[in-house]
């Protein structure tokens, strides 16, 4: 049974969309656990990637999956590097997020 995302609902995709269109936000969190916070902002998923992250992309041959892309932060890193990048997730908005990024 194939399962899709209704964009309306897609709170994730959304906020990313907003953060890349300059209207900055807040990410809620909740987890199975009942765990609950609220984000500092989008910021993280547009960053740079860390050192830990570059060096462990200085690994990376061939063509790459980035699976849950969000914002394609470390696809478009590994693209600048010359790797092809495919980038898969859940989130509509995040892989529309991800296509006007490049």
């Amino acid at each position: 049974m194939k399962r899709t995302l209704d964009i309306e609902r897609d709170a994730f995709g959304h906020a990313l969309l907003d953060h890349l269109e300059g209207r900055a936000g807040h990410e809620l969190i909740e987890r199975s656990d009942g765990y609950i916070a609220v984000s500092a902002g989008t910021d993280t998923y547009f960053a740079e990637p860390t050192d830990q992250q570059r060096r462990v992309a200085e690994h990376a041959v061939g063509r790459v999956l980035d699976v849950g892309c969000g914002a394609g932060r470390h696809a478009l890193y590994l693209q600048e590097h010359g790797r092809e990048v495919v980038g898969i997730d859940v989130s509509p908005l995040a892989i529309e997020v991800c296509r006007r990024r490049g």
